[in-house]
């Protein structure tokens, strides 16, 4: 579904990724791993269109979406559930999920997408009226998980989605990642929690200082030995 071909972006001229080259199969769920300032969002975000990269290529489907801008790509299925939630904190919970089902492939569809997502999180149903700056941590997680699924999400990109979060919320969303997947969801998992991402995720690669430096099933990945040197640098 997903295929990115020599990727290299950074900012100002300077580049964060080095020829960065991975796959996702459709109905897959791969992590992406990395330590702090590995590129993990850098990577993300060249996905989503809000950044362009200097050189490679950004494959969907067969198709080269590199110059597309983040609002084609939604249009497309690509959506990214973003580092730190980024709900509306003014704006009602409701206000929020009808906004994530904007865009014209997803909107005739908005009444359906929301039952399915309140029946995923049925703790948002309670809050409906509520100001999502009000909520918890966890549940803006969950508020921003289904955003995106209101935006009838093909390739699901999660960036850090158990940051700040307890361990009963942790499981909690992992969870939901799991069910999401069974049901045929393609999911991009971007992580720094290793042991987290290897228990749920099919494949891993494993970013380090820009390029990815380790790659295979999770098995593969948790023995080898540069995985343990790309997160304590050893």
């Amino acid at each position: 579904m997903l295929e990115i071909e020599h990727l290299v972006t950074g900012y100002g001229g300077v580049p964060v990724l080095h020829d960065v080259s991975l796959k996702l199969g459709a109905g897959e769920l791969v992590g992406l791993l990395g330590a702090n300032n590995a590129g993990k969002t850098t990577l993300i975000n060249n996905l989503s269109g809000i950044f362009t990269p200097m050189s490679g290529r950004i494959l969907f489907e067969g198709q080269d979406v590199t110059r597309l801008t983040a609002r084609q790509r939604v249009e497309l299925g690509i959506v990214q559930v973003p580092e730190g939630r980024m709900v509306f904190p003014e704006m009602s919970v409701r206000e929020n999920l009808l906004l994530g089902g904007i865009n014209q492939r997803a909107k005739p569809h908005r009444a359906q997408q929301m039952e399915h997502v309140l029946e995923l999180f049925p703790r948002l149903r309670e809050r409906l009226g509520q100001k999502a700056g009000t909520l918890s941590g966890g549940e803006q997680q969950m508020l921003a998980i289904g955003r995106a699924l209101m935006a009838e999400a093909r390739l699901l990109m999660l960036d850090e989605p158990s940051l700040g979060l307890s361990p009963l919320f942790v499981q909690y969303i992992f969870g939901i990642i799991d069910r999401l997947h069974k049901e045929g969801l393609t999911i991009l998992l971007v992580e720094q929690n290793l042991n987290l991402t290897l228990r749920h995720a099919q494949r891993c690669y494993v970013l380090e200082r820009g390029r990815i430096a380790v790659e295979g099933s999770s098995d593969v990945v948790k023995n080898d030995p540069r995985t343990r040197s790309a997160y304590l640098g050893l």
